[in-house]
């Protein structure tokens, strides 16, 4: 107020934008437009000088909690909680201001200039991170809209790295969709938008419990998330068990282009506000050359094969250490990736083993016949099988 950029009426205490310079400068909005246009868009208190100025001080109303003030009884205005907040813990200055998108203005606007009002022109966040929305089935989650899922919900049917990969794979200031399924659990039909929410299958005119869909819900996004750090952790391993058998050469050559300039690439984008999708797809090619390498070598000296298997394992540990994925151990993390995979879908896991004992025994014996005869009754239960040198390891296909 004594600085001219605040004004009491009755009780209520109103920030005088007009008198703020900067303001509209983070959500690149010209003033003076937004003065012409705001009376048209919104309803006007006749007590406030311009539509645009907001509260810093309400007074207190009958049966409401109030402080005392110089103005009497009241609360803070919204906007001016999270400036005092901030200042509190972080002090006048500090380096980074998160929120959703939808906060730019009028909420992050109104913090930088009470802020600002307050404590000088140069104070307050120095740089500005503002993230996308997550939508389920193309609409903003929300509890009132009754698409709300929780962490705890969603951990339980996929891992929680599998979730951090998939919100990975757009930049933080994009929007993100989840892709919902449900089907019919009487007839197995997709379920509508309306059917999710009721219940109701117009297929075969079943009512299922709200509580149950929700425990089969698919989000096709995540599963296709999954597969990928899978095939990523599966690279990893098959890396790892080279480069413990195989002998390291004793000459220097150059490695293949796409490792070479892997970690390079990773952080080029991720130096460019975080672009965390480019930083994913710059490991794409360097994926490609080395499971070529793993799976004959073929055409490239052996001093190529275990150098580029050897820079791109060393080159993942610091692409994990910047991202959070990919650090865990490459076969723990498939192992229980497949157990929790096989206990969601009701997958006899035991039988599974059974299964890959019998083949053992017919390879052993060289009955290629019963051997193939099992390989079709796992690929019957969705169960591929890869033969190595130290025995039979299965998966999903």
């Amino acid at each position: 107020i004594d600085k001219d950029l605040a004004y009491e009426v009755e009780g209520d205490v109103y920030y005088r934008v007009k008198n703020f310079k900067g303001y509209g400068k983070l959500s690149k909005r010209n003033i003076e437009e937004m003065l012409e246009s705001a009376g048209s868009r919104i309803d006007v208190d006749e007590r406030k000088e311009t539509p645009l100025d907001f509260a810093l001080w309400k007074a207190a109303k009958p049966g409401e909690p109030g402080w005392d003030s110089p103005w009497g009884q009241g609360r803070p205005g919204w906007h001016i909680e999270c400036s005092a907040m901030s200042s509190t813990h972080l002090g006048e200055s500090f380096d980074i201001h998160g929120g959703g998108r939808d906060l730019i203005f009028p909420h992050h606007e109104n913090e930088i200039a009470q802020s600002q009002g307050a404590h000088g022109e140069d104070t307050y966040a120095r740089y500005w991170s503002h993230n996308g929305f997550i939508d389920f089935a193309g609409e903003k989650m929300s509890k009132s809209l009754g698409n709300f899922f929780t962490t705890r919900e969603i951990t339980a049917l996929y891992d929680p790295e599998a979730v951090r990969y998939f919100l990975l794979t757009v930049h933080y200031r994009s929007g993100l969709n989840f892709e919902v399924e449900v089907k019919c659990p009487a007839c197995d039909a997709l379920l509508d938008k309306d059917g999710q929410e009721s219940g109701h299958c117009p297929a075969c005119e079943t009512e299922t419990p709200i509580d149950v869909l929700r425990k089969q819900v698919r989000f096709p996004g995540l599963e296709e998330a999954d597969d990928r750090l899978a095939y990523i952790y599966s690279t990893l391993s098959q890396a790892r068990r080279f480069l413990a058998t195989a002998k390291k050469p004793g000459n220097e050559e150059p490695v293949t282009s796409g490792v070479e300039g892997m970690l390079m690439t990773f952080v080029v984008h991720m130096r460019n506000d975080f672009n965390s999708s480019g930083a994913l797809g710059a490991l794409s090619k360097p994926l490609g050359e080395v499971n070529g390498l793993l799976d004959s070598g073929k055409g490239v000296s052996k001093a190529v094969r275990y150098l580029t298997i050897e820079r791109f394992v060393n080159d993942m540990e610091q692409v994990a250490q910047i991202l959070g994925c990919f650090g865990q151990d490459p076969d723990t993390w498939l192992q229980n990736r497949r157990d929790g995979k096989a206990e969601r879908l009701g997958l006899d896991i035991a039988k599974v083993e059974d299964l890959l004992v019998k083949r053992a025994a017919a390879r052993g014996d060289k009955d290629w016949e019963a051997a193939d005869r099992i390989r079709g009754e796992l690929t019957e239960l969705g169960v591929g099988v890869q033969d190595g040198p130290d025995g039979s390891v299965w998966s999903f296909l």
